[in-house]
């Protein structure tokens, strides 16, 4: 209990530092008829411009909530400084894998960060609200949850990336709750099939979607994001794929956050170029 309530002291005052940037932003989800909390963070020039900006979508990994960015690596909250932009932490449930669930009408994640959360932020924020201003990533679970709502949707989404992502749920039946979002391997192998990201690929034209993701070569997703890097070569997807030394943890992902904003910024500054 002690640990529990220095950790929100420490959420709580990493927060507060940053006030006047950072909002909660609840949002009435219909498809799940739920309450759902958000993380906003708004650069400082935001208050003072009248200029719209481009968001960027970060997902949490399993077992996390929309505080675990902001704690965990609290540098995002100058990251939107630095790169003039907004960033939108969903909570995405512990493990909702941002699905949505064909057996539990609780966990409608994929509606609710398409359609609901996206139509609420860009009601709310002086947002770009195309999909040239609107980029997702994650890590982990948010990584697999990145590319899934990206490929499905790739008219809502201009960039999207992965960090240490479950690109391929298929070796892994029995973890993170996944059976319970999509009922067992055994009895619904199809859908496992069709839903797990490396089998999405045929979803994209190779145009419409700039494509950036990592892992650490001793994650246990390492094989996973190998094998998607080589299906998007021989598919002549292109897209930006970095593996390096690292683990399935925050000490990787603080560091690889810092190379996808500069990727999505740089993507923002192109088409904002070519206008």
């Amino acid at each position: 209990m002690k640990l529990k309530l220095v950790l929100f002291f420490i959420i709580t005052n990493v927060i507060n530092a940053f006030a006047s940037k950072v909002d909660t932003v609840i949002v009435e989800s219909k498809s799940m008829n739920k309450s759902i909390s958000n993380l906003v963070i708004t650069p400082d020039t935001y208050s003072s411009q009248k200029e719209r900006f481009p968001v960027i979508y970060l997902l949490h990994g399993a077992g996390g909530n929309h505080l675990d960015w902001s704690s965990k690596v609290p540098e995002i909250i100058n990251y939107a400084d630095q790169h003039n932009l907004i960033i939108v932490c969903p909570d995405g449930a512990v493990t909702s894998w941002y699905f949505d669930s064909p057996i539990d009408k609780t966990m409608q994640y994929e509606t609710y960060v398409s359609k609901e959360l996206i139509a609420v932020v860009d009601k709310k924020y002086n947002t770009l609200a195309n999909k040239n201003g609107r980029a997702i990533t994650g890590l982990s679970m948010g990584g697999h949850g990145a590319f899934y709502l990206a490929f499905k949707h790739s008219g809502l989404w201009g960039a999207a990336g992965s960090m240490s992502g479950g690109l391929d749920i298929l070796p892994f039946p029995r973890n993170w709750d996944i059976s319970k979002r999509l009922g067992t391997y055994s009895e619904n192998k199809d859908v496992w099939e069709e839903n797990t990201v490396i089998n999405l690929v045929h979803l994209l034209d190779g145009k419409n979607l700039k494509l950036i993701f990592d892992c650490g070569v001793d994650d246990f997703f390492y094989d996973a994001n190998k094998r998607m890097h080589q299906k998007l070569i021989e598919r002549n997807i292109p897209h930006d794929y970095t593996e390096r030394p690292g683990k399935h943890n925050w000490e990787y992902w603080t560091n690889s956050i810092k190379y996808q904003l500069l990727f999505f910024e740089g993507f923002f500054k192109s088409n904002k170029q070519s206008e």
